[in-house]
Parts: structure tokens; sequence; C-alpha cells
């Protein structure tokens, strides 16, 4: 059932609450700042910032100025021990020259080119990688889904060997009638085609390395975006006796993995239908991976940023917001020389949309539940600061109400419509309807739910311990913008994600229109609101993954429903 607008604190004419009386919603105030969202994002993507890079000078630079930012923005600190930070312990890893890597197979001696043919990195804390004649093994998309009647693996042994892995899952490429077809959610990306899950997968198994085979459509991104970590990993910093991650992951051209198949008797088109269907089995490769490559490897501190505005009247209850602060620091030069990746809308302009919201709240009566504002640390490592507090929770997560992340806002105007990211998962779409209308926008459906942008972003750290989510990324897909419609809006997606995104140009520019990230920053300012001022506890559909995390933890919200 569609639910009715409780609160809309940015309208200009409050709309009924009464079906019978409903009005058309008039548009939001301009409350938000631009030229203020303009000023934060230049200075955190200004060259002194260095790419805001985990544990570097960047992060020096970068994490007083956030705590003065939320200062002005009236926040109270809630970081640890009454302070504005929350310390994430990490280790940072870099591959050092020579990366030596090699494939031996069918009497053939193949040596590897870094970064060019396989990309890779280290998430362990070691000083080098050295792995000698381990077996290569195929597993398809490398799933384990009991509940969806589904394993790649079918008991092999993996214990010191080499799995290679198609990205994606199996529904990607999957024809109607296929018996697979639906499985994982059609063209829609489930957990189990992320990188994250795979690397995971693998570790579970005992697999010594994992690489997944890059292909531009099914990963959502190309080679370049892949390789643009440079050699660099980060992770946080595991305790004594923790299971331990590969040690060595990584991705792998389409035409590398063709030609190790061809080796090996196998046609990768045909492997690759067959890899769609229950009845696959691992593949023997026949060939063995070598690697011999030296690491940098430094333990560091890095820190989240959190404040917040305490609740009037439930103040052990939340609403969160959060976005990123880290981008990808300093890496090769482009063709004009830039060497830092200063990540201005991936994620500093969804920081200064946050920012402003916080000063919303800051200037408004106080809201009845604690209003909690965060940026994370390592979000480009692997959600690694949202992870951090998601295992060290400085609110309970069970009296979380929900959670709104910013991550990558568009500058190129304002829009006719709300991008949604993972329909069907929540009772959030409702809340994003109604504060959409109430701007004079409507709901469009990512329109690339191939690329699991539900599973890349901080709100995803959330969603696992079972609060509700949603997620403002420009990146889900076109807008229908004011100025051009859904073509303007393709342009610029097509642009930005093939030229700019994790590269150098992800740079400020004085001639952004920042009234699009305004809209997004007014979107959900009144859906956290609503959440802040009301006895409601969103609630995930039944078929999400996550509705029997949040069920787990009713009792701890006195057993209540969502209205």
């Amino acid at each position: 059932m569609k639910l009715l607008p409780t609160i809309l604190p940015l309208c200009l004419a409050a709309a009924s609450a009464s079906a019978t009386a409903a009005q058309p919603s008039a548009p939001l105030t301009p409350h938000v700042d631009t030229a203020r969202m303009s000023r934060v994002t230049q200075t955190l993507a200004s060259d002194e910032f260095q790419g805001r890079a985990p544990g570097t000078a960047g992060e020096n630079q970068t994490i007083p100025y956030l705590v003065e930012q939320f200062k002005a923005a009236g926040l109270e600190p809630a970081g640890d021990q009454g302070g504005w930070t929350q310390t994430v312990p990490m280790i940072h890893t870099k591959l050092q020259s020579p990366v030596a890597v090699s494939v031996d197979q069918a009497g053939q001696h193949v040596a590897l080119t870094f970064p060019e043919d396989i990309y890779l990195g280290t998430v362990r804390a070691v000083d080098r990688v050295r792995i000698a004649d381990a077996p290569m093994v195929f597993v398809g998309y490398g799933v384990s889904a009991s509940e969806r009647g589904w394993d790649d693996f079918k008991g092999v042994d993996l214990h010191g060997k080499v799995v290679v892995m198609l990205v994606n899952d199996p529904d990607f490429e999957a024809a109607s009638g296929e018996p697979v077809a639906g499985k994982f959610g059609g063209k829609t990306m489930t957990y189990y085609g992320r990188w994250t899950y795979k690397y995971e997968e693998a570790a579970r198994r005992g697999a010594i390395a994992a690489l997944v085979v890059h292909e531009t459509d099914a990963a959502g991104y190309p080679w370049t975006v892949v390789k643009s970590p440079a050699g660099e990993s980060y992770n946080i910093e595991l305790p004594p006796g923790a299971p331990q991650p590969v040690l060595l992951q990584g991705w792998i051209q389409q035409p590398v993995a063709a030609a190790l198949l061809s080796r090996a008797g196998y046609d990768y088109a045909t492997v690759k239908r067959q890899a769609r269907t229950a009845g696959f089995h691992p593949i023997d490769l026949k060939a063995t991976f070598s690697a011999d490559i030296p690491v940098s490897v430094a333990h560091i501190t890095s820190h989240n940023v959190i404040g917040k505005i305490t609740g009037s009247t439930h103040p052990d209850e939340t609403v969160s917001f959060g976005g990123h602060w880290d981008a990808y620091g300093i890496g090769p030069a482009d063709a004009q020389g830039r060497t830092i990746r200063p990540g201005a809308s991936d994620d500093a302009l969804g920081l200064a949309a946050m920012l402003e919201d916080a000063r919303l709240f800051a200037t408004r009566p106080r809201p009845q539940r604690t209003v909690v504002f965060a940026a994370w640390t390592g979000e480009e490592r692997g959600l690694l600061g949202s992870e951090y507090y998601a295992q060290h929770p400085l609110f309970p997560m069970a009296k979380m109400a929900a959670n709104l992340t910013f991550d990558t806002l568009q500058f190129v105007g304002p829009v006719k419509d709300v991008v949604l990211v993972g329909r069907g998962q929540s009772q959030m779409e409702d809340y994003l309807a109604d504060a959409a209308k109430a701007q004079g926008r409507y709901v469009t459906t990512e329109n690339h739910p191939e690329r699991g942008l539900f599973y890349r972003a901080d709100h995803f750290s959330f969603a696992k311990r079972g609060v509700p989510v949603l997620l403002d990324m420009a990146l889900a897909g076109a807008y229908d913008m004011a100025d051009g419609g859904r073509p303007a809006g393709e342009r610029w997606l097509d642009d930005f994600t093939a030229r700019c995104y994790h590269q150098t140009c992800d740079a400020w520019s004085p001639t952004w229109d920042l009234r699009g990230a305004a809209q997004e920053a007014e979107l959900f300012y009144a859906i956290g609101a609503r959440l802040a001022n009301s006895r409601d506890w969103p609630q995930w559909n039944g078929s999400s993954e996550f509705a029997k995390v949040r069920a787990g933890s009713a009792s701890e919200r006195g057993g209540k429903p969502a209205r």
C-alpha cells in the first residue's frame, strides 16, 4: 500500500494527509545553497588534498576540514569517546616492480603483462606475493546459492589453487527461456555477481588467488576503472585468528581468459553458455599460475568523521546520512600530465549535499529521533570505513530507522526525475516516491541494474545489518534532464563513466550547474526529516535478502512494524 506523506518539511504549501483531498504537490523551496556546495567541493577536490587517499597527507588535510564543516553545519560530535572521528585501523598495500606473472599451459610459457593483460592486488599484510605453479580452475560464475538451487563448485577441492570466474551472475546474459532466467533477478545484479562476493567465496574454499574475467558490459565499467588503483589495495586490519582473504586477487581481460580456455581445449562462448546451467562443473584448465611480486605494506590509521543532532524525544533511535570522503589519490599521469584523481563528483559533491542537509536539520526544530551524519573512509577500497562502523557501531543498528547515502552526484543542471537504485527491496521506495512528487519529479528505475550499484556504495554496509536504505547515485541511470531530456542525461552519464569515473578528470569546475545536486539534497532531507519526526519503521520487502536480518532485531524496536 502506498504510504501517505506525514511530513514534507520543504514544501511551499503542505500537502493534505487525506487521500480524498490530495492535491498536486508544490515544488520544494531552494533552501540548499549551491554556491556553498560548490565551495566545499572545490576545496575537497583541490590539489592540496591530493586525491584524499586514506592514510596519506591527503587524509591529513581532509579530516580537519570536514570536522570544521561539521561544526559549521551545527552538528554535535558523535565519534569515539565524544570526539568527531572514529578510528579505522587499516592495512595499505601496493604492488612494486617487477610484477612477474605467468601461466604455463599446453607446453607454452605465457607471461602476462600488468596492468594490461591482468590487474592484481593483495589485501594481506605481506611484503611479497609468491605463488609457484598453482593449478588453475575455471568455476563459471563462482556462485554457491543453495536457496536458488545453484552450485558452481560441485565439491571440487580448491585449496591452493587459482580460480577463474566470470563477472556478474548467471542471469546477466541469459536469454528468455533459458533454465537460469530469473533465478538471479534477471538483468538486475544480485550480490552473487559482485567481485567482492566472488573473492570472499574463493577464500572460503581455500583458493590462493581469484581472478575475475573482465567484460565491460557485464562489469558495468571499462578496464580503465579496473586498473585505476594502480596496484594499491586496502583492508580493515584483521584481528588474530580471523579468516584470511585470498593471497592475490584481481581481474583478467576477456581475451586472456578465452586463450586460457582455448589452450585447454574449450571455446569461451560455449563455456559461458554452459556456465548458465545448474549442471555446470568446474573445468581444470590444465595450467599452472606463478607470480612473484614485491609488496609494500603499511599499517595505517584512517578515520570516519561522525556528527549528530540529538533527538528530542527518542534519542536512542536514529536516521543516518552518509557519503565517503576518500578518492583515489595520486596515480599514473594522464595525457595532460595530471596525476591527482580528485574525486570531485565522486564523492566530494555528495558530501557537500550531505552538509547542506545537516544545516537544514540544525536550523529547524530539533527532530524527535537522533540524526547521524557520517563521512566514511575507504569506500573506494571496498566500503571499508562504513563496514568498520557496521562492525563497531556507535548507535545500535536495530534502532536505526534508515540510512540515506550520497555517492556521485551530477553537475549539469536540474532534472525531472529521481533514479531509484534497488527496486523492490524495501518500503523506502514509497518514501522516495512521495518526496519526489513533492518536488514535482517522478521516479525512474535505474536503467543499468546489471551494474549492481545497490551493492557498491556505503549504504550496503547498513543493508547487510538489516537497516533499510536509499542510495542517491547519478551513475545508476540517465536522468531526464530539464534541458535536453533523457538524451542529454545519457550523454552526461556515458561521458562521465567512460572518461572521468575514478580518473583525473573528475575535477571541480566553476561552470558546474548544481541545481540538480541541490534537488537531491532537498529530496533526501525531506525523507530523512519525515522519518526523524515519526514513529515509522520502514521494512524490507519479503523477497529481499535483508528482510530476515531486520525481522531478527524487531524485539529491540519493541516489535514494531513499519506503520
